[in-house]
């Protein structure tokens, strides 16, 4: 049942895994009061840093506390070495941290900084969803932050222009010809565009030829 430890053992475990977690508590609380969603790449990588160095001492009776000790005020001092570096160089701080991108200006996408980012289409548009955007033209600026969150800053509902629906099932409609003539939005960086009936199309920002009936409708609040 214990493995060919003894029952003693556990004891001992016990008892590490709690000087361990009162470690992490501690090595946490240097590192500030940010909360999980606010934390940056840099940021994560430290915690995972510590959680690897308390986890052996944990259950290795042969791996003694003051390794992981060291570990950790090195981390710590490393972590704090860093931030300090960050605060007096702004190009250090582009470095690690990275920079906010513009995702989104005037209800259109800003295609070539999306491009650079790993965040695909759907799973951009399922964050914008949860804020309540249902079109694109709801949008006055998207910024994505350095630590993964998307700020929104939306147009008045008076200063709502079409856009690109992102609800499923309205852009699940695209299409290479439009049945009838009006807006349609393109279904790959946004920009509306006056399409005829029956007409292909490029759109002059993106090139891409797929399109989408460009929604006009205020922010459900």
């Amino acid at each position: 049942m214990v493995g060919e430890e003894q029952w003693g053992f556990l004891i001992e475990i016990a008892i590490r895994t709690i000087l361990m977690y009162f470690i992490i508590l501690i090595g946490l609380r240097l590192l500030g009061k940010r909360g999980v969603g606010q934390l940056s790449v840099f940021e994560m990588v430290v915690i995972i840093s510590l959680g690897s160095a308390a986890g052996d001492p944990m259950f290795y009776k042969e791996i003694g506390l003051m390794v992981p000790l060291a570990i950790f005020a090195i981390i710590v001092g490393a972590y704090r070495l860093t931030t300090y570096l960050m605060a007096k160089s702004k190009r250090f701080d582009d470095l690690v941290e990275g920079k906010a991108t513009y995702i989104i200006e005037r209800g259109i996408f800003s295609v070539n900084e999306f491009r650079k980012e790993t965040l695909a289409q759907d799973e951009f548009f399922s964050e914008l969803r949860q804020q309540g955007v249902s079109h694109l033209g709801q949008v006055k600026t998207a910024i994505l932050e350095t630590s993964g969150c998307v700020s929104i800053f939306f147009f008045p509902d008076e200063e709502v222009q079409p856009g690109l629906p992102i609800m499923p099932k309205d852009f699940a409609k695209a299409s290479k010809i439009v049945d009838l003539a009006g807006l349609y939005a393109c279904s790959f960086c946004g920009k509306v565009h006056n399409i005829n009936e029956e007409q292909k199309a490029e759109c002059t920002n993106c090139k891409h030829d797929e399109w989408v009936k460009a929604d006009d409708r205020p922010r459900i609040k």
